[in-house]
């Protein structure tokens, strides 16, 4: 044998000049170097073998990481991995113990997939304890159930969520996220009581853009004020970060911020050239082959026509929306009991009539006007700014209420009372404006107690004022980009109702059905409110009424009368709406007069109720504290 013969590299996975410099060493191998010699040795043995014996019937092709879905094997057609998978990097760091990964897949994938390549639920797993890291929840965002069985988490105590969204064509819609930020929250809250905490892994298919697309949106709500600040994060413990420009467009879109420009990271070296369009543009995900089929849902109104009968915001989860009930109780200062836990908690209204007319001369009342709009009170979290509408369910739209001292913030389970209208604005058409008229709780202390008269100076400090004051010190979110606006309803002394009658209400860009008499002293009184008034014009009076229909197709209305409803013997269906106060309409129902509200029979006409309310106004109870306002009035103006 001839010693100064250079090996043949079947024999030998060393070069000739690493073979001399280890002999004159005297390196001793160590154990990971003798294994990978040893495998490349029967690597190379085998590859002989197969040579030496030539082509053979019922031969498996040999596996390479394009192998083609419809290639057929022994045991069936091979299920291929996404596009990209095999080189995108198995997970990146925690994010506030949110681990963004790639999505595992079973064993059914070994056949295409390299053993050095494989990333199974166990692996992940065994990976992340490594790193003192124990999964607790699993939130698995593709859109298919193809990859693995959900039972692989849940046989071994992992919690897992399924939140199914499209890859193609269309970002999560808005329900999804609000889902998401739920389950991270809650599980999150959940984990501070723990002296192991555990962590989210989260996976769409490569785990950067819908990943990444949750993830930024979740800080969003919980920590962060700029979607610029939330995508570098996610970029730095998931490089290259969200990486498709419609996503990375769609968050600022969302939390109404206009960036100077637009930074998008290339697409990542392992969407290799066959994973890319002509326009070298990275392809949608390869996993829209599930049941799950959802639009996105738009954040803001476009060329439609808006009216009070829209539905506004997003839908919140079941479980979210009954602990935003709960918070509700607390603020209102409210017991939770049966099925009152499901009515509404708002102040009602009485209508005006000649009995409780007489009120007005033993409180003092200041007065507005009755709007035709919609009644929701809102709650205002750090986490979103939630509607709240007479059926007591709660739907999400993105708001911005700051402090008073911006620099501390955004409130926290502040909750208002308002009404939404639709005004007509001369040159700019429909507008949304949100009309608050009270306040019941500030960053989670209630307020119900105190005086209306606080409580509305409070909602112009606290509430209205900051928003205003703070469009001037963020230029780079866009409050006009918001849903509706939000403005203080005003309220004026008694005296000024020939005013609002005769001018103020002619001239409004809304509907007004009449007027709202407010009691200035009185505390926050949830549902009926015998003190709080309303009077309608006679002509605008109307009764609610609901229609069923029971066993054997049998039809029934039912009056509502103080929020109890009330079966209407002999009744004949012809309308199933509203029901205006009409003679002959509650004729052809079979309806009595006596069932009709008692301020319809009284009928309090606009003439009678000035008149009332000007012998009101001469009272000693109203002379002095109009003295006082006008002492103060001109004082003010001294100053000036």
């Amino acid at each position: 044998m001839d010693l100064n013969a250079s090996p043949s590299p079947e024999e030998d996975d060393q070069s000739y000049e690493e073979h001399a410099d280890f002999s004159q060493s005297e390196h001793a191998e160590s154990a990971v170097e003798i294994m990978r010699r040893e495998r490349e040795e029967r690597r190379r043995k085998l590859k002989r073998e197969q040579h030496d014996d030539g082509p053979r019937l019922n031969r498996q092709p040999i596996r390479n990481d394009h192998m083609n879905q419809n290639k057929i094997i022994r045991h069936g057609r091979i299920k291929e991995p996404p596009q990209g998978w095999l080189d995108c990097p198995g997970s990146g760091e925690p994010i506030d113990r949110i681990v963004p990964s790639k999505v595992p897949l079973d064993e059914t994938f070994n056949e295409s997939v390299p053993a050095g390549k494989r990333y199974s639920s166990k692996q992940v797993v065994n990976k992340q304890r490594k790193a003192g890291r124990d999964i607790g929840l699993v939130i698995d965002l593709t859109n298919t159930t193809r990859y693995y069985s959900p039972t692989e988490w849940t046989r071994q105590g992992t919690k897992y969520v399924k939140i199914a969204c499209k890859g193609r064509d269309a970002v999560p819609d808005n329900e999804s996220v609000n889902t998401f930020v739920y389950e991270v929250m809650a599980f999150l809250d959940r984990q501070k009581q723990s002296r192991n905490p555990k962590y989210i892994l989260v996976h769409c298919t490569h785990g950067h853009n819908r990943t990444g697309f949750m993830i930024v949106h979740y800080l969003m709500r919980t920590q962060l004020s700029s979607v610029t600040e939330a995508l570098n994060i996610f970029a730095q413990r998931r490089p290259p970060g969200i990486y498709k420009v419609d996503y990375i467009q769609a968050i600022y879109s969302f939390y109404h911020e206009i960036p100077e420009n637009i930074v998008c990271p290339p697409t990542p070296e392992w969407k290799r050239p066959s994973d890319l369009d002509l326009n070298g543009e990275a392809k949608q995900d390869d996993d829209d082959d599930g049941n799950v089929d959802r639009a996105p849902s738009p954040n803001h109104e476009d060329d439609k026509v808006i009216t009070n009968d829209d539905i506004l915001g997003d839908a919140v989860p079941y479980d979210q929306q009954d602990f935003l009930r709960s918070i509700c109780f607390r603020l209102l200062e409210l017991v939770p009991s049966g099925r009152a836990n499901a009515q509404f908690p708002g102040s009602h209204p009485v209508s005006l009539n000649s009995e409780n007319l007489q009120i007005l001369r033993q409180r003092y009342y200041y007065a507005t006007w009755k709007a035709d709009g919609t009644r929701y009170m809102m709650l205002i979290t750090r986490d979103g700014c939630f509607l709240i509408d007479r059926n007591f369910c709660f739907r999400r739209v993105q708001m911005r209420f700051p402090l008073r001292n911006s620099n501390e913030g955004f409130h926290h389970y502040t909750l208002i009372d308002g009404e939404m209208i639709v005004d007509t604005v001369p040159d700019l058409g429909l507008k949304r404006r949100y009309l608050a008229y009270d306040l019941m709780s500030i960053n989670s202390q209630s307020v119900v107690k105190l005086p209306f008269s606080e409580r509305w100076k409070l909602l112009d400090d606290e509430i209205i004022r900051p928003r205003y004051h703070d469009k001037g010190r963020s230029p780079s979110y866009k409050y006009d980009m918001e849903l509706f606006s939000v403005r203080r309803k005003d309220f004026w002394q008694l005296s000024a109702v020939n005013k609002i009658l005769k001018e103020f209400i002619p001239k409004l860009c809304h509907e007004s059905d009449g007027l709202i008499l407010q009691g200035w002293d009185d505390p926050y009184v949830t549902r009926t409110h015998e003190g709080l008034l309303k009077w309608k014009y006679p002509e605008m009076n109307s009764v609610d009424f609901l229609f069923e229909i029971g066993s054997e197709n049998r039809q029934f209305i039912f009056l509502y009368e103080r929020g109890r409803k009330k079966l209407m013997d002999s009744a004949r269906v012809m309308k199933l709406t509203r029901l205006r106060y009409q003679g002959k309409l509650l004729s052809a129902l079979g309806i009595k007069k006596r069932t009709v509200m008692r301020s319809i029979t009284d009928n309090i006409t606009e003439d009678k109720l000035l008149e009332e309310i000007y012998e009101i106004m001469n009272l000693p109870m109203y002379a002095d504290r109009k003295a006082k306002a006008h002492a103060r009035s001109m004082a003010q103006q001294r100053r000036k």
